[in-house]
């Protein structure tokens, strides 16, 4: 009789440890810092009335 009761071992990786290079869990924290970037630059746009350049005085 075969044993029909198998277990595949993953690889278990942290998906949020901090990882230099081209990994998974770099482009993670990647997207997350650019969503809050993003978030930042809207909510200055938002209250200043102004562009992101224009509220830092570039343009």
């Amino acid at each position: 009789m075969t044993d029909s009761t198998k277990t595949a071992i993953a690889n278990v990786e942290d998906r949020n440890a901090w990882r230099w290079g081209f990994t998974p869990q770099a482009e993670i924290w990647n997207g997350r810092l650019a969503m809050i970037g993003f978030l930042a630059a809207a909510l200055i746009e938002l209250f200043s009335g102004e562009g992101f350049l224009h509220f830092w005085g570039i343009l």
